[in-house]
């Protein structure tokens, strides 16, 4: 079945390296399909790969290989909850790891450019709760790169 809705994604000819990347490392993913062109492009030739239909975290994605024109930015991200330190330091360090860089509050960008936000539930449990909590669990979160899941568990009790 083909989903109505499909995030498009940009890339300048490594779609389908991407593709890989992501379903290989987050669950509920996987490449569905590539497809070439059957003619010249602005961004390759014909027998080059134009597009990929993807899944990232069971989001059905489009890999459009367009060139260099549009690169990603931070206005497009993925966010990624996850339930532990364990599965946020493995999310972050295979985006990070893998030609990546960090940056701040939790954020990160794969070597492809695309933005992820790697977002333990007790962040963003500590900010629904509003207040006092809310506003030691952000204060605590402005000071990372990579979430500290044990530093905003403390911060959310008041200890930090």
């Amino acid at each position: 079945m083909t989903a109505k809705n499909t995030i498009c994604l940009w890339y300048d000819g490594t779609a389908e390296e991407a593709a890989r990347f992501y379903a290989a490392t987050f669950p509920d993913s996987r490449v569905d399909s590539v497809h070439r062109a059957p003619g010249d492009f602005p961004g390759g030739k014909a027998g080059d790969v134009l597009t990929v239909q993807f899944t990232v975290l069971g989001i059905p994605c489009l890999g459009l290989n367009g060139g260099p024109i549009f690169p990603h930015t931070e206005a497009f991200s993925f966010q990624v909850m996850t339930e532990d330190q364990e599965e946020t330091d493995r999310y972050w360090n295979a985006i990070t790891g893998n030609g990546g860089q960090e940056s701040a509050c939790g954020w990160c960008k794969d070597r492809w450019g695309l933005n992820w936000q790697i977002t333990p539930r007790t962040l963003t449990e500590a900010l629904a709760a509003g207040g006092d909590e809310a506003a030691r669990a952000f204060a605590a979160m402005m000071t990372m790169h990579k979430i500290d899941v044990a530093a905003i568990d403390a911060a959310r009790r008041g200890e930090a």
